[in-house]
């Protein structure tokens, strides 16, 4: 299966990113790079410490039985993508990057993908971000709710839209996009809803309730002074990457 994924993506020669320390972004299991090549590309890489290997053998014993492929989160990202792609098309690109190919790189294997960027050519930051910087405004309003009813019509499979795993892309300092650049793919092995619009489409919806509940506690959070919290904060000397 991984060979198939590996197939459908074109293989591009082997790229130097300049170590960790030049990622613009560090998730839980990767880190995130501007392609030295293009500039409104980004290549993601698996951490070291997160490796599949790894993450395989802190898993529970039954969940140690799937293949490793399994625990590699480019791949994973790469088999949901060619699944959107066959199965919803073109549109879901408007909610989330196109992926461009896999990558060999100095840090080990990764997945090139669109990099969202506004239009003065800074890095979008997370609607977590945006939120907890210029507040709940009218703009943004508009965009969410553009971006819940193409979420819903289109059934986009997900886990748990998490604020710092969307972005806001803005042109002329206001927003105009919103797309989600990780956490697709519906959780359970064999979801239905791959097969079943309908059901896509309630499960997409209920993602999108827990996602408002989400700003509101952010937003009550901002309000109180409280703390922001570990995710989806990207720096200023960042952005400009």
């Amino acid at each position: 299966m991984a060979d198939a994924v590996l197939r459908h993506y074109r293989v591009i020669p082997t790229v130097a990113l300049g170590g960790e320390t030049a990622a613009f972004a560090r998730g839980g299991n990767r880190l995130c790079f501007v392609d030295p090549r293009a500039p409104g590309r980004c290549i993601k890489t698996l951490r070291a410490d997160r490796s599949p290997a790894a993450k395989r053998a802190a898993a529970p014993w039954i969940k140690r039985l799937k293949p490793l492929s399994s625990f590699d989160d480019n791949l994973q990202e790469a088999r949901v993508v060619q699944r959107i792609e066959r199965r919803i098309g073109p549109q879901a690109f408007n909610l989330t990057p196109r992926l461009r190919g896999f990558v060999q790189t100095d840090l080990g294997p990764g997945l090139c993908s669109d990099l969202v960027r506004d239009d003065d050519g800074r890095i979008s930051i997370s609607l977590k971000q945006y939120l907890w910087t210029h507040g709940h405004t009218p703009a943004l309003r508009q965009r969410l709710e553009e971006f819940r009813n193409q979420w819903v019509r289109l059934g986009m499979p997900s886990r748990r839209l998490l604020l710092h795993n969307i972005v806001v892309q803005c042109r002329h300092g206001m927003p105009y996009r919103l797309a989600v650049i990780d956490g697709l793919g519906w959780p359970d092995m064999l979801s239905l809803a791959n097969w079943l619009p309908g059901l896509a489409r309630r499960k997409a919806r209920r993602k999108i309730r827990s996602l408002n509940t989400a700003i509101a506690n952010l937003i009550n959070k901002r309000a109180a002074h409280s703390d922001y919290g570990v995710h989806g904060w990207l720096e200023e000397e960042r952005r400009q990457r």
